[in-house]
Parts: structure tokens; sequence; C-alpha cells
């Protein structure tokens, strides 16, 4: 890619993972923290913690994509393995930040359910210092297409509904 093509893509994908990670920021207001430390909404914080952890993988797909790391598997989908392998390879520091990411938000947040507002925002922290890796140096206005705004203009809908009918 040229160092124009590269930042326009970088552009595209850091807007992706930014957008990612303030829904995910939204979700989290909404799960209100309590005096003694913990969300008071278990599903607000699962909803929030993987889309964070979405975001992160944006970034880290676009990353390496500059990085020329290609996926093995046939049908797109990356294991955790693949995530780990490649930045402890890459960048040992992005690998720690991974791991905590993976850890606090992927497993604790989304898959358990955890409430405990210190392992949900250092897992927040850590992903945005993920996404920041990948920042461009001269970001460049990315327009919305269309289709695109009407992805997220039915998502934005769609996530209204199931707030108002839980």
């Amino acid at each position: 890619m040229v160092r124009e093509e590269q930042n326009v893509f970088l552009s595209r994908e850091y807007a992706e993972a930014v957008r990612y990670m303030d829904n995910a920021r939204e979700m989290l207001q909404k799960a209100k923290k309590r005096d003694d430390g913990f969300y008071t909404d278990k599903k607000y914080v699962r909803t929030a913690c993987g889309t964070a952890y979405s975001g992160v993988l944006v970034a880290l797909d676009a990353w390496f994509t500059l990085k020329g790391v290609k996926n093995p598997k046939k049908n797109g989908r990356k294991s955790v393995d693949f995530y780990k392998m490649n930045l402890s390879q890459l960048d040992k520091k992005m690998a720690d930040y991974y791991d905590t990411v993976y850890g606090n938000l992927h497993l604790c947040g989304y898959y358990d359910g955890r409430l405990d507002v210190d392992t949900i925002q250092s897992g927040f922290r850590r992903a945005c210092e993920i996404i920041e890796k990948i920042k461009p140096e001269h970001p460049v206005e990315v327009r919305e297409s269309r289709a695109d705004g009407m992805k997220r203009a039915l998502n934005i809908l769609f996530i209204s509904a199931a707030v108002m009918l839980r």
C-alpha cells in the first residue's frame, strides 16, 4: 500500500474502532455504578464489554493488514491464539494489552458477566491504548457511505427497541 492509501485505510479503520468504543461507553453508562465499586446491570456490562472487544479486533485486524499478517483461516474467523501469537511476535507490549482486554472484557465482562468496575475499566483503558496504536498520523475525513449510514441507523433503532422491550 502506498502511504496515502495506508492513511485512508487507517483513518477508516480507526474511525470504526473508535465508534465501537463510543457505543461501548454509552452502554456502560447505562449500567450505572454502585457505591461499592460494582455496576448494577449485567446486561449493559456484557453488551459494553462485547462491543469494546469487537472494536479492539477491528483495530488489530487493521494493524495486522499493515504488517502483512495473513489470516490462516478460509472462513475469515480468527482465534484468540491467532491474535496472541502474532502480537507476541510483533509487539510484546501490545500482546500484554491484548491479554488484559481479552481477560477483562471478553471473558470476565462479556462471558462471565462480572460487574466489578475496576476490572472492566482496566480492560477499557487497555482497549483504548490498542486502538490508539492504529491512529493515523494524518487523519483523513472518511465519508460514510449511504449503505453504512442506513446500517448505523438500523443498528441504533434495534438497540433502542431492545432496551425498551427488556
